[in-house]
């Protein structure tokens, strides 16, 4: 378990989700993840504003706290796909609160 989460533990279950979900584009990559597994430049095209290095650290935190699952395919070029595991895919009801408040937020200051 990553220290963040581990100490957030101590302090209360809505730190341990802010600690795991938290980070540049984690909720992004889960949403895109949720339509099914994808292969890492696929899910760079679906976040073009992240960098190479932001969503491989943040892949990584995902898979390392039990989110995404990564598979990686001995052949040449090297092929890395990337799903939700059961957690991961648990996210699914928060993810599409959080994407209908988001456009809804967004409604009301464009106008």
């Amino acid at each position: 378990m990553r220290l963040p989460v581990s100490r957030a533990m101590e302090v209360c279950p809505v730190e341990v989700a802010v600690s795991v979900l938290g980070g540049t584009w984690k909720l992004t990559l889960v949403k895109h993840l949720l339509g099914g597994t994808r292969r890492f430049n696929e899910l760079g095209r679906l976040v073009p504003l992240a960098n190479t290095r932001t969503l491989t650290r943040q892949l990584r935190e995902l898979e390392e706290d039990g989110v995404v699952k990564r598979t990686a395919y001995p052949e040449v070029p090297p092929r890395v796909e990337y799903a939700l595991t059961e957690r991961g895919r648990s996210l699914e009801p928060l993810v599409k609160a959080m994407e209908a408040w988001g456009a809804d937020f967004a409604r009301e200051w464009a106008v």
